[in-house]
Protein backbone atom coordinates (compact mmCIF):
# COMPACT_ATOMS: atom_id res chain seq x y z
CA UNK A 1 0.00 0.00 0.00
CA UNK A 2 1.10 3.37 -0.53
CA UNK A 3 2.06 5.41 2.48
CA UNK A 4 -0.43 8.02 3.64
CA UNK A 5 0.76 10.87 6.05
CA UNK A 6 -1.03 11.12 9.58
CA UNK A 7 -1.75 14.51 9.31
CA UNK A 8 -4.22 13.53 6.35
CA UNK A 9 -5.15 10.10 7.74
CA UNK A 10 -6.17 11.96 10.88
CA UNK A 11 -8.50 14.74 9.01
CA UNK A 12 -11.83 13.82 8.91
CA UNK A 13 -13.93 14.93 5.56
CA UNK A 14 -16.31 17.93 5.86
CA UNK A 15 -19.44 17.39 7.64
CA UNK A 16 -21.41 19.61 5.30
CA UNK A 17 -19.16 17.52 2.05
CA UNK A 18 -20.63 13.78 3.94
CA UNK A 19 -23.96 14.76 4.62
CA UNK A 20 -24.75 15.99 1.29
CA UNK A 21 -22.56 13.04 -0.71
CA UNK A 22 -24.88 10.92 1.40
CA UNK A 23 -28.26 12.32 0.07
CA UNK A 24 -26.63 12.41 -3.40
CA UNK A 25 -26.35 8.78 -3.58
CA UNK A 26 -29.74 8.04 -2.14
CA UNK A 27 -31.27 10.51 -5.14
CA UNK A 28 -29.11 8.17 -7.36
CA UNK A 29 -31.24 5.38 -5.88
CA UNK A 30 -34.18 6.97 -7.44
CA UNK A 31 -35.45 8.70 -3.52
CA UNK A 32 -36.65 12.09 -3.74
CA UNK A 33 -34.47 13.29 -0.70
CA UNK A 34 -34.53 17.08 -0.51
CA UNK A 35 -30.81 17.88 0.61
CA UNK A 36 -30.29 21.48 2.77
CA UNK A 37 -26.91 20.51 3.56
CA UNK A 38 -24.56 22.71 1.81
CA UNK A 39 -24.66 26.45 2.13
CA UNK A 40 -25.14 27.26 -2.03
CA UNK A 41 -27.44 29.72 -3.43
CA UNK A 42 -30.20 28.38 -5.65
CA UNK A 43 -30.20 31.56 -7.73
CA UNK A 44 -28.13 30.97 -11.34
CA UNK A 45 -24.75 33.23 -11.22
CA UNK A 46 -25.94 36.71 -12.56
CA UNK A 47 -25.63 36.97 -16.50
CA UNK A 48 -23.65 40.05 -16.57
CA UNK A 49 -20.79 37.65 -14.88
CA UNK A 50 -21.03 34.71 -17.14
CA UNK A 51 -21.01 37.67 -20.39
CA UNK A 52 -17.81 38.54 -18.54
CA UNK A 53 -16.23 35.07 -18.29
CA UNK A 54 -17.38 34.32 -22.03
CA UNK A 55 -15.64 37.70 -23.14
CA UNK A 56 -12.06 36.27 -21.26
CA UNK A 57 -12.85 33.55 -23.21
CA UNK A 58 -12.98 35.12 -26.25
CA UNK A 59 -10.01 37.31 -25.95
CA UNK A 60 -7.86 33.97 -24.53
CA UNK A 61 -7.45 35.58 -21.15
CA UNK A 62 -6.64 31.71 -20.67
CA UNK A 63 -3.03 31.63 -19.55
CA UNK A 64 -1.15 32.46 -16.37
CA UNK A 65 -1.75 35.40 -14.13
CA UNK A 66 0.22 36.74 -11.59
CA UNK A 67 -0.06 34.30 -8.64
CA UNK A 68 -1.80 36.02 -6.38
CA UNK A 69 -4.11 37.46 -8.92
CA UNK A 70 -4.55 40.09 -11.31
CA UNK A 71 -4.01 43.61 -11.01
CA UNK A 72 -7.74 44.58 -11.84
CA UNK A 73 -9.13 42.19 -9.68
CA UNK A 74 -7.32 43.03 -6.79
CA UNK A 75 -7.75 47.06 -7.28
CA UNK A 76 -11.78 46.09 -7.20
CA UNK A 77 -11.74 44.41 -4.40
CA UNK A 78 -9.45 47.68 -2.80
CA UNK A 79 -12.25 49.96 -4.44
CA UNK A 80 -14.77 47.45 -2.84
CA UNK A 81 -13.26 47.48 0.74
CA UNK A 82 -13.03 51.14 0.78
CA UNK A 83 -16.20 51.89 -0.13
CA UNK A 84 -17.90 49.44 1.93
CA UNK A 85 -16.09 49.26 5.19
CA UNK A 86 -13.80 52.86 4.77
CA UNK A 87 -10.34 51.08 4.58
CA UNK A 88 -8.12 51.51 1.96
CA UNK A 89 -5.52 49.36 1.08
CA UNK A 90 -3.20 48.69 -1.68
CA UNK A 91 -3.16 45.90 -4.45
CA UNK A 92 0.17 44.14 -2.77
CA UNK A 93 -2.32 43.79 0.11
CA UNK A 94 -4.43 41.17 -1.23
CA UNK A 95 -3.64 37.10 -2.43
CA UNK A 96 -6.49 35.94 -4.58
CA UNK A 97 -7.30 32.45 -4.27
CA UNK A 98 -8.74 29.51 -5.51
CA UNK A 99 -11.74 30.18 -3.00
CA UNK A 100 -11.90 31.73 0.66
CA UNK A 101 -11.39 28.16 1.98
CA UNK A 102 -7.80 27.92 0.02
CA UNK A 103 -7.17 31.92 1.00
CA UNK A 104 -7.78 30.42 4.59
CA UNK A 105 -5.57 27.37 4.20
CA UNK A 106 -2.97 29.64 2.99
CA UNK A 107 -2.87 31.58 5.68
CA UNK A 108 -3.10 28.84 8.38
CA UNK A 109 0.40 27.70 6.30
CA UNK A 110 2.09 31.08 6.31
CA UNK A 111 1.27 31.71 9.85
CA UNK A 112 1.66 28.81 12.20
CA UNK A 113 4.30 27.02 13.55
CA UNK A 114 4.43 23.41 15.30
CA UNK A 115 2.10 23.92 19.02
CA UNK A 116 1.14 27.55 17.85
CA UNK A 117 -2.40 27.98 18.93
CA UNK A 118 -5.61 29.73 17.22
CA UNK A 119 -8.87 30.42 19.45
CA UNK A 120 -11.86 29.05 17.26
CA UNK A 121 -14.95 30.32 18.24
CA UNK A 122 -17.78 27.24 18.30
CA UNK A 123 -20.25 26.90 16.59
CA UNK A 124 -17.69 27.42 14.02
CA UNK A 125 -17.32 26.53 10.24
CA UNK A 126 -15.91 22.95 9.96
CA UNK A 127 -13.25 23.27 8.15
CA UNK A 128 -11.38 25.74 10.72
CA UNK A 129 -9.87 23.35 13.22
CA UNK A 130 -9.07 21.10 10.88
CA UNK A 131 -6.93 23.48 8.47
CA UNK A 132 -5.27 24.65 11.74
CA UNK A 133 -3.95 21.02 12.32
CA UNK A 134 -2.86 20.21 8.61
CA UNK A 135 -0.12 22.97 9.21
CA UNK A 136 0.97 21.05 12.87
CA UNK A 137 -1.42 24.06 14.90
CA UNK A 138 -3.64 23.71 17.65
CA UNK A 139 -7.68 24.72 17.86
CA UNK A 140 -8.84 25.47 21.05
CA UNK A 141 -12.43 25.81 21.04
CA UNK A 142 -14.35 28.37 22.67
CA UNK A 143 -17.92 27.48 23.06
CA UNK A 144 -21.07 29.80 22.78
CA UNK A 145 -24.81 29.31 23.21
CA UNK A 146 -27.83 29.65 21.64
CA UNK A 147 -29.64 30.58 24.80
CA UNK A 148 -26.83 33.89 24.17
CA UNK A 149 -27.52 34.23 20.55
CA UNK A 150 -24.49 32.81 20.27
CA UNK A 151 -22.60 35.57 21.08
CA UNK A 152 -18.91 34.86 22.05
CA UNK A 153 -17.64 35.79 25.73
CA UNK A 154 -14.96 37.87 25.31
CA UNK A 155 -13.93 36.61 29.34
CA UNK A 156 -13.98 33.10 28.05
CA UNK A 157 -11.90 33.88 24.87
CA UNK A 158 -9.22 36.13 27.18
CA UNK A 159 -9.19 32.35 29.70
CA UNK A 160 -8.51 30.56 26.48
CA UNK A 161 -5.16 32.64 25.55
CA UNK A 162 -1.80 30.87 26.50
CA UNK A 163 1.50 31.85 24.99
CA UNK A 164 1.11 29.49 22.36
CA UNK A 165 -2.12 31.61 21.10
CA UNK A 166 -1.15 33.53 17.84
CA UNK A 167 -4.69 34.54 16.03
CA UNK A 168 -8.39 34.38 17.00
CA UNK A 169 -11.00 33.32 14.32
CA UNK A 170 -14.00 35.53 14.14
CA UNK A 171 -16.91 34.64 11.32
CA UNK A 172 -19.65 36.98 11.17
CA UNK A 173 -22.28 36.55 9.87
CA UNK A 174 -21.46 33.01 10.75
CA UNK A 175 -21.77 29.75 9.66
CA UNK A 176 -23.99 27.60 10.86
CA UNK A 177 -25.73 30.04 12.97
CA UNK A 178 -26.41 33.20 10.92
CA UNK A 179 -25.54 35.12 14.09
CA UNK A 180 -24.25 37.84 14.05
CA UNK A 181 -21.32 39.72 16.32
CA UNK A 182 -22.45 42.72 18.21
CA UNK A 183 -20.36 45.86 17.71
CA UNK A 184 -19.85 46.01 21.87
CA UNK A 185 -18.38 42.58 21.01
CA UNK A 186 -16.51 43.54 18.49
CA UNK A 187 -15.07 46.28 20.40
CA UNK A 188 -14.08 44.30 23.17
CA UNK A 189 -12.70 41.63 21.37
CA UNK A 190 -10.38 44.31 19.52
CA UNK A 191 -9.18 45.91 22.56
CA UNK A 192 -8.43 41.84 23.72
CA UNK A 193 -6.60 41.31 20.59
CA UNK A 194 -4.62 44.51 20.94
CA UNK A 195 -3.82 43.89 24.44
CA UNK A 196 -2.22 40.72 24.13
CA UNK A 197 -0.99 41.23 20.87
CA UNK A 198 -2.73 38.60 18.71
CA UNK A 199 -3.92 38.31 15.59
CA UNK A 200 -7.54 38.97 14.34
CA UNK A 201 -9.19 36.54 11.27
CA UNK A 202 -12.24 38.04 9.96
CA UNK A 203 -14.19 35.75 7.82
CA UNK A 204 -16.19 37.88 6.14
CA UNK A 205 -17.86 35.97 2.98
CA UNK A 206 -21.11 36.73 4.24
CA UNK A 207 -20.88 40.48 4.82
CA UNK A 208 -23.64 41.18 2.11
CA UNK A 209 -26.50 38.73 3.30
CA UNK A 210 -27.64 40.74 6.44
CA UNK A 211 -31.42 41.16 7.58
CA UNK A 212 -33.61 43.61 9.42
CA UNK A 213 -31.58 46.33 8.16
CA UNK A 214 -28.70 45.25 9.80
CA UNK A 215 -25.27 46.58 7.91
CA UNK A 216 -21.38 44.69 7.72
CA UNK A 217 -19.17 45.68 11.16
CA UNK A 218 -15.66 44.46 10.14
CA UNK A 219 -13.42 44.73 13.25
CA UNK A 220 -10.26 45.76 10.88
CA UNK A 221 -12.34 49.07 11.33
CA UNK A 222 -11.62 49.41 14.62
CA UNK A 223 -8.96 51.43 16.33
CA UNK A 224 -5.43 49.93 16.05
CA UNK A 225 -6.73 46.68 14.20
CA UNK A 226 -5.89 47.22 10.66
CA UNK A 227 -2.64 45.87 10.45
CA UNK A 228 -3.09 42.95 13.07
CA UNK A 229 -5.96 41.67 11.27
CA UNK A 230 -6.45 39.21 8.14
CA UNK A 231 -10.18 39.82 5.88
CA UNK A 232 -10.89 36.64 4.80
CA UNK A 233 -14.03 37.44 1.80
CA UNK A 234 -14.66 35.99 -1.67
CA UNK A 235 -17.52 35.97 -4.20
CA UNK A 236 -18.99 32.48 -3.73
CA UNK A 237 -21.91 33.38 -1.58
CA UNK A 238 -23.08 37.26 -2.51
CA UNK A 239 -23.02 36.48 -6.32
CA UNK A 240 -24.04 32.73 -6.42
CA UNK A 241 -20.46 31.76 -7.64
CA UNK A 242 -19.69 28.75 -5.24
CA UNK A 243 -18.20 26.74 -8.67
CA UNK A 244 -15.95 29.36 -9.40
CA UNK A 245 -13.52 28.92 -6.64
CA UNK A 246 -12.45 32.68 -6.27
CA UNK A 247 -11.65 34.28 -3.02
CA UNK A 248 -9.32 36.31 -1.34
CA UNK A 249 -7.29 37.34 1.92
CA UNK A 250 -6.62 41.69 2.74
CA UNK A 251 -3.63 41.99 4.85
CA UNK A 252 -0.62 43.55 5.69
CA UNK A 253 1.87 43.76 2.96
CA UNK A 254 4.90 41.54 4.39
CA UNK A 255 2.16 38.85 5.67
CA UNK A 256 0.15 38.97 2.19
CA UNK A 257 3.53 39.09 0.32
CA UNK A 258 4.68 35.28 2.48
CA UNK A 259 1.19 33.84 1.85
CA UNK A 260 1.20 34.54 -2.06
CA UNK A 261 4.61 33.00 -2.13
CA UNK A 262 3.34 29.99 -0.48
CA UNK A 263 0.53 29.94 -2.97
CA UNK A 264 2.93 30.49 -6.10
CA UNK A 265 4.31 27.00 -4.77
CA UNK A 266 1.24 25.22 -4.28
CA UNK A 267 -1.00 26.25 -6.77
CA UNK A 268 0.04 29.39 -8.95
CA UNK A 269 -2.78 31.37 -9.64
CA UNK A 270 -6.36 30.67 -9.60
CA UNK A 271 -8.47 30.38 -12.41
CA UNK A 272 -7.63 33.51 -14.78
CA UNK A 273 -11.52 33.11 -16.53
CA UNK A 274 -12.90 33.48 -12.99
CA UNK A 275 -10.97 36.27 -12.10
CA UNK A 276 -12.43 37.99 -14.75
CA UNK A 277 -15.68 37.14 -14.07
CA UNK A 278 -15.31 37.76 -10.02
CA UNK A 279 -13.92 41.48 -11.72
CA UNK A 280 -17.60 42.11 -13.18
CA UNK A 281 -19.32 40.73 -9.71
CA UNK A 282 -17.71 43.36 -7.68
CA UNK A 283 -17.47 46.43 -10.33
CA UNK A 284 -21.01 45.21 -12.25
CA UNK A 285 -24.72 46.08 -10.88
CA UNK A 286 -25.52 44.66 -7.93
CA UNK A 287 -29.09 44.13 -8.26
CA UNK A 288 -28.76 40.52 -8.05
CA UNK A 289 -27.11 40.35 -4.18
CA UNK A 290 -30.08 42.57 -3.29
CA UNK A 291 -32.62 40.69 -4.66
CA UNK A 292 -31.20 36.72 -3.24
CA UNK A 293 -31.04 38.79 0.43
CA UNK A 294 -34.42 40.13 -0.01
CA UNK A 295 -35.46 36.40 -0.69
CA UNK A 296 -33.59 34.67 1.63
CA UNK A 297 -34.79 37.00 4.71
CA UNK A 298 -38.34 35.81 3.22
CA UNK A 299 -37.17 32.17 3.77
CA UNK A 300 -35.60 32.88 6.96
CA UNK A 301 -38.62 34.32 8.81
CA UNK A 302 -40.87 31.26 7.34
CA UNK A 303 -38.14 28.47 8.45
CA UNK A 304 -37.67 29.86 11.98
CA UNK A 305 -41.51 30.37 12.54
CA UNK A 306 -42.20 26.55 11.48
CA UNK A 307 -38.96 25.23 13.76
CA UNK A 308 -40.56 26.69 16.61
CA UNK A 309 -43.57 25.13 16.05
CA UNK A 310 -42.36 22.11 16.26
CA UNK A 311 -42.43 20.34 19.52
CA UNK A 312 -38.89 19.60 21.38
CA UNK A 313 -37.19 22.21 18.85
CA UNK A 314 -35.69 25.52 19.54
CA UNK A 315 -34.42 28.07 17.34
CA UNK A 316 -32.56 31.47 17.21
CA UNK A 317 -33.26 34.25 14.69
CA UNK A 318 -30.29 34.38 12.65
CA UNK A 319 -29.34 38.08 11.29
CA UNK A 320 -27.56 36.90 7.97
CA UNK A 321 -26.48 34.04 5.88
CA UNK A 322 -28.54 31.96 5.17
CA UNK A 323 -28.76 29.00 7.74
CA UNK A 324 -30.54 27.60 10.75
CA UNK A 325 -29.13 26.55 13.92
CA UNK A 326 -31.84 24.88 15.87
CA UNK A 327 -31.49 23.09 19.19
CA UNK A 328 -32.59 19.89 19.16
CA UNK A 329 -31.03 18.42 21.96
CA UNK A 330 -35.06 17.64 23.86
CA UNK A 331 -34.85 14.63 21.36
CA UNK A 332 -31.93 13.18 23.15
CA UNK A 333 -32.21 10.04 25.38
CA UNK A 334 -35.64 9.57 23.33
CA UNK A 335 -36.53 6.40 20.45
CA UNK A 336 -37.72 8.05 17.42
CA UNK A 337 -38.74 4.97 14.85
CA UNK A 338 -36.95 2.80 17.46
CA UNK A 339 -34.15 4.55 16.96
CA UNK A 340 -32.14 5.57 19.96
CA UNK A 341 -31.31 9.47 19.59
CA UNK A 342 -28.36 10.18 21.57
CA UNK A 343 -26.61 12.98 19.54
CA UNK A 344 -27.13 15.25 16.77
CA UNK A 345 -25.47 12.82 14.32
CA UNK A 346 -28.41 10.05 15.47
CA UNK A 347 -31.02 12.58 14.75
CA UNK A 348 -30.00 13.85 11.31
CA UNK A 349 -29.39 9.99 10.20
CA UNK A 350 -32.65 8.93 11.03
CA UNK A 351 -34.28 12.20 9.41
CA UNK A 352 -31.88 11.22 5.74
CA UNK A 353 -33.02 7.48 6.38
CA UNK A 354 -36.53 7.94 7.12
CA UNK A 355 -37.62 11.24 5.64
CA UNK A 356 -35.23 11.43 3.58
CA UNK A 357 -34.45 15.09 4.75
CA UNK A 358 -30.50 15.44 4.61
CA UNK A 359 -29.20 18.22 7.30
CA UNK A 360 -25.74 18.70 9.13
CA UNK A 361 -25.41 17.39 12.75
CA UNK A 362 -24.12 20.12 15.30
CA UNK A 363 -21.15 18.07 16.34
CA UNK A 364 -19.44 18.77 13.12
CA UNK A 365 -19.41 22.60 14.17
CA UNK A 366 -18.63 21.83 17.34
CA UNK A 367 -21.95 22.23 19.28
CA UNK A 368 -23.58 18.56 19.74
CA UNK A 369 -27.05 19.15 20.51
CA UNK A 370 -27.90 21.30 17.43
CA UNK A 371 -28.31 20.51 13.87
CA UNK A 372 -28.04 22.67 10.58
CA UNK A 373 -30.56 23.54 8.04
CA UNK A 374 -29.76 25.55 4.63
CA UNK A 375 -32.87 27.88 3.48
CA UNK A 376 -30.80 28.92 0.47
CA UNK A 377 -33.03 26.65 -1.68
CA UNK A 378 -36.80 27.24 -2.97
CA UNK A 379 -39.63 28.15 -0.24
CA UNK A 380 -41.28 24.70 -1.92
CA UNK A 381 -38.47 22.60 -0.65
CA UNK A 382 -38.33 24.02 2.38
CA UNK A 383 -42.27 24.14 3.45
CA UNK A 384 -41.73 20.09 2.29
CA UNK A 385 -38.90 19.35 4.35
CA UNK A 386 -40.22 21.13 7.26
CA UNK A 387 -43.71 19.12 7.24
CA UNK A 388 -41.01 15.98 6.93
CA UNK A 389 -38.83 16.66 9.96
CA UNK A 390 -42.22 17.37 11.82
CA UNK A 391 -43.69 13.87 11.16
CA UNK A 392 -40.23 12.31 11.69
CA UNK A 393 -39.88 13.80 14.91
CA UNK A 394 -43.57 12.93 15.89
CA UNK A 395 -43.40 9.59 16.06
CA UNK A 396 -42.27 7.52 19.07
Amino acid sequence: MIKVAQRVVSIPPSATMESDRKARAMCAEGKNVLSFAVGEPDFPTPENIIQAARRAMDEQKTKYTNASGIDELKRAICDMTQHTLGLSYEPSEVCVSSGAKHSLANIFGTMLDPGDEVIVIAPYWVSYPDLIRLFDGVPVEVATTGADDFQPCVEDISRAITDRTVAIVVNSPNNPTGGVISSDVLTDLAALVVEKDLVLLTDEVYKDILFDGRSHTSPATLPDMRERTIIIDGVSKSYSMTGWRIGWALGPVDFIRNMSNLQSQMTANPNSIAQWAALEALTGPQDAVRHMCQAFEQRRDYIVAALCDIEGVKCTMPGGAFYVFPDISAYFGKKLGGRDIQSSKDLTDYLLDEAWVSAVPGSGFGAEGYFRISFACSMEQIEEGINRIRRALSVA
